[in-house]
């Protein structure tokens, strides 16, 4: 077998127990344009210092409000957008100097939300998932071979699905083929950027248990960026909390779940809809909409829709730091003994009542 034939597997290169994926001080900023009379209009701080790791065959969800950062901090590890500051680290190599653009496609892919603005409508669904192992040096009919073994991998038959067009797919086929475009170049990490998001129900569950054996099977890590809290709890092993461009909690799904430490991620569980009747939401766990990213709120940022806000919060930022639990951080006033804060006992001591 020529090497036209085949592309050489991505291997591990520092062990189990080194990171996948090690992002440090990632920032992006974005020029907002010029506002009245052709002043400055100054910069959107889309992403702001955040910092995490994913380790080996783990699934990392991110969550939060729309605008929060989530997306944008994906576009940025798989190289969409250039950083403005940080690193990011890919299995021991820094990316644009240990690690080229080129290289990293091979090593992680992405699916996006929207199946049919992410596929060619000119080309087929064969042509569309050999064209990045054409584009590495796989030959033409090793390359078709490579992707007719995946629409099988997928749950769709080559020869029914093989020449078809993304118009004559339905949403749920059309998000299977973008999940076998992804794994064509045999990535260690998949970003899911709302992939199933557009879904409806039954089909979001049949793709979600698709994803979970393609993960045993493939030996794959996942990133899962998703508004469905209920979906996130469903397929991560731990959940990250972002708000207004920060990571404000982190930590293993059920300890998110049963002892969320900020009053930002306790909101957002407590919006969670239920099918029980004697549970209903009759009040908004969270006013307001977040602060103008262009000019957020000195201190805690979420301090303007806290409900137990006080001085410290808006004269002083808080700092993620370890709630006793092992792996969750959260960055809360409410946390820290020293702060100065009037509840900072009182936090730990509740629990909140997420079903």
């Amino acid at each position: 077998m020529s090497a036209a034939d085949t592309l050489a597997p991505v291997t591990d290169l520092g062990g189990p127990q080194q990171p996948l994926l090690d992002v440090r001080g990632l920032s992006k900023h974005f020029a907002s344009g010029r506002g009245l009379f052709g002043r400055g209009g100054g910069v959107v701080r889309a992403v702001d210092a955040v910092s995490f790791s994913i380790g080996k065959n783990e699934v990392v969800g991110i969550v939060g409000e729309s605008g929060c950062g989530k997306s944008t901090t994906a576009r940025l590890i798989i190289g969409l957008i250039a950083p403005d500051a940080g690193e990011i680290i890919f299995d021991g190599e820094q990316i644009g100097t240990e690690l080229s653009l080129r290289d990293l496609r091979r090593r992680v892919q992405m699916v996006f939300q929207d199946s049919y603005a992410s596929l060619n409508p000119r080309l087929t669904v064969e042509e569309t998932i050999a064209f990045g192992p054409r584009v590495h040096g796989l030959a033409a009919d090793a390359a078709r071979d490579r992707a007719h073994g995946l629409l099988r991998k997928v749950g769709l038959d080559p020869a029914l699905f093989a020449d078809r067009y993304p118009h004559e797919l339905s949403g749920g086929q059309r998000q299977r083929v973008n999940i076998a475009r992804a794994l064509a170049l045999g990535p260690r990490l998949v970003i899911l950027d709302e992939a199933v998001s557009a879904l409806d129900k039954s089909i979001e569950a049949q793709v979600l248990n698709l994803l979970i054996e393609l993960k045993a099977e493939l030996d794959l890590t996942y990133l899962f960026i998703s508004h469905d809290l209920h979906v996130v709890r469903f397929i991560s092993d731990r959940v990250i909390v972002m708000y207004l461009g920060e990571v404000v909690e982190s930590g293993p799904v059920e300890a998110l779940w049963t002892d969320a430490r900020h009053p930002y991620t306790r909101a957002l569980l407590a919006a969670m809809p239920s099918l029980d009747p004697d549970r209903r939401t009759e009040e908004a766990p969270i006013t307001g909409d977040p602060p103008n990213p262009i000019d957020p709120p000195a201190g805690c940022r979420f301090h303007t829709r806290c409900p137990f806000a006080e001085a410290v919060c808006a004269a002083e930022a808080p700092t993620l730091m370890s709630t006793g639990t092992v792996q969750h951080q959260a960055a809360c006033h409410m946390i820290d003994p020293a702060s100065g804060h009037s509840r900072a006992t009182a936090l730990a001591e509740e629990k909140p009542d997420v079903r």
